[in-house]
């Protein structure tokens, strides 16, 4: 059965950074232990209600995919075990499926998002400017549309309660340098155009993935915390893929359709979700996941 953890809580262990689902503790020699709790978060907003067994879902998914794509891009994970950290009064089943220890890397302080398709807010600037963080996108697009290629659209990385904003090319390079952004825009598409083909072969599209990256002492890039999941990504059944419409999908967007028919202004406290729409939000969680990966969580 999953386990449903809203908050982790490890003596003994420096509680370092909680996220909007992330929790991180750290460890000696450079080491970090990564806690996926089952929190949701929406319009970067943590929901009162936690989605059961989401954040060992997200977990299994992003070791598929750093497994699949090791060779593309270096990740964070160590391969340690979680159990060697583990506090001795600590239940180990509630942690083994969604904790991950991993190298502690200088985070690059913006999302690398990698679109394919036109949504989101990124419909939402072509609808009001005909461009996207500063790339002019071809006149008559739908939303839903693929894009001709691939684009990198990254952004800030904002607080807990706070929104992420859409930035151009040449903002990064001010922030990090032309040779780190260089490296973060090439890693971020390719390991997009790695997964979409991949994804594709097994039922879903890819629309767009959030991800993120980090430098170790000398420089060296990794991407590290999660990747290519229904947290950070927007996967859409091929058989269900329509044009001109929010196509269904195996991700959280399913939550955010739904709050956007709420009088919400998308602020601290979010509101409270029914429970038909959390269960049917963890089974699309667990469609993806054996979708892509043929585990089940259960």
């Amino acid at each position: 059965m999953p386990t449903t953890l809203s908050n982790s809580h490890l003596p003994g262990l420096e509680l370092i950074h909680r996220g909007k689902v992330r929790d991180v503790y750290a460890l000696p020699d450079e080491q970090l232990l990564i806690v996926a709790t089952d929190r949701l978060s929406a319009f970067d907003v943590v929901l009162p209600d936690p989605i059961p067994g989401k954040g060992e879902m997200l977990t299994q998914m992003s070791n598929f995919w750093f497994a699949k794509t090791a060779a593309v891009m270096p990740n964070h994970l160590t391969g340690r075990p979680v159990s060697e950290v583990l506090p001795d009064a600590v239940d180990p089943d509630l942690y083994a499926r969604r904790s991950v220890i991993g190298k502690r890397l200088k985070p690059v302080p913006f999302e690398a998002i990698a679109r394919g398709y036109l949504i989101g807010s990124g419909w939402k600037d072509y609808t009001a400017s005909g461009s996207l963080c500063g790339i002019t996108l071809p006149r008559g697009l739908r939303q839903a549309e693929r894009l001709p290629e691939p684009i990198f659209t990254p952004s800030t990385k904002a607080a807990v309660g706070n929104h992420d904003e859409n930035v151009d090319f040449d903002t990064l390079v001010k922030q990090v340098g032309a040779d780190l952004a260089e490296q973060v825009r090439d890693a971020t598409l390719a390991i997009y155009r790695f997964a979409a083909g991949y994804a594709a072969t097994r039922g879903i599209l890819i629309a767009d993935t959030k991800l993120e990256f980090g430098t170790d002492a000398s420089g060296k890039l990794y991407v590290m915390d999660e990747m290519l999941t229904p947290d950070s990504s927007r996967f859409w059944p091929v058989e269900e893929y329509r044009v001109g419409i929010s196509p269904p999908s195996f991700d959280k967007q399913y939550v955010r359709d739904y709050l956007e028919t709420l009088d919400w202004n998308k602020q601290s406290p979010g509101p409270s979700v029914p429970a038909a729409i959390i269960e049917g939000t963890a089974g699309r969680y667990a469609e993806a996941l054996y979708r892509l990966t043929d585990q089940r969580i259960d």
